[in-house]
């Protein structure tokens, strides 16, 4: 399995603390099935700033690592990047990193409790330039909550998702859980992945959330989703369905 979005790389973030962890990070992912993580630091969230080459470095540090204690696993290039009105500055100043920097595929964060309004005219002009979003964790995201509508015209407008795997098995509490299902029901769901910090409270549940999708959904559905991450390590186009609209509330009911 691929995992697209991870905080394994040591020292950066709220993830891994040290190399230690992140080799043991390492250990359990591979343990439960994942050969490839695109390691993705959180990038001008208001706490945390890891530019492209710093990403770029530590990563290769961690794979030799990784080499020297015989563990099965290749770390991919990545940065989850909190969307910011300054972005195609910082994309100028080759501060951002695509997806295995191939300048094709970003993560792009939202924050938690809002969408910014310029968050169209962004996901709009990426991809003017070439650079196809993919909006992380939007189920976690309040006003998303309250307003499924918003994340359909997103996707409309172009952007792709990736749902958390925590999320689908209920790590996350029933609210976000149960708008989890309703984004892979109206295929507005193009990704899965672990977004770990650790190997405790966030950590590596990949399979569970391909098991519970696949009792759910069936396996079809579980193998889009898989099949989309190795699009992405591949660096070629994932599939993407068309959305399905929101229904109207009726008496405050879906």
């Amino acid at each position: 399995m691929i995992d697209i979005h991870c905080h394994i790389l040591p020292g950066v973030d709220d993830g891994s603390v040290d190399m230690k962890e992140s080799l043991n990070m390492a250990r359990k992912a591979v343990e439960t099935g994942i050969t490839d993580i695109f390691a993705t630091p959180h990038h001008l969230n208001e706490k945390y700033v890891n530019v492209k080459n710093d990403i770029i470095n530590r990563a290769v540090r961690l794979n030799e690592s990784l080499r020297q204690n015989n563990i099965p696993l290749i770390i991919h290039l990545g940065q989850e990047v909190r969307i910011h009105r300054d972005i195609f500055t910082t994309l100028e100043k080759e501060e951002i990193l695509t997806l295995d920097d191939n300048g094709r595929y970003l993560l792009l964060e939202l924050p938690s409790g809002s969408v910014p309004t310029y968050t169209q005219e962004v996901i709009y002009e990426l991809q003017l330039k070439g650079i196809k979003p993919i909006i992380v964790h939007p189920e976690r995201n309040k006003e998303l909550i309250e307003n499924h509508k918003l994340l359909f015209e997103l996707v409309q407008e172009g952007a792709l998702t990736q749902l958390t795997s925590g999320s689908i098995i209920g790590q996350f509490g029933k609210n976000v859980r149960s708008f989890s299902k309703k984004i892979i029901e109206h295929n507005l769901a193009h990704f899965i992945a672990t977004d770990a910090h650790n190997i405790g409270s966030r950590g590596f549940t990949l399979q569970q959330a391909y098991e519970t999708i696949t009792k759910t959904y069936g396996m079809q559905r579980t193998f889009y989703f898989k099949e989309n991450a190795e699009q992405l390590l591949k660096d070629q186009s994932p599939a993407v369905e068309k959305p399905v609209p929101f229904k109207k509330k009726i008496l405050g009911i879906f």
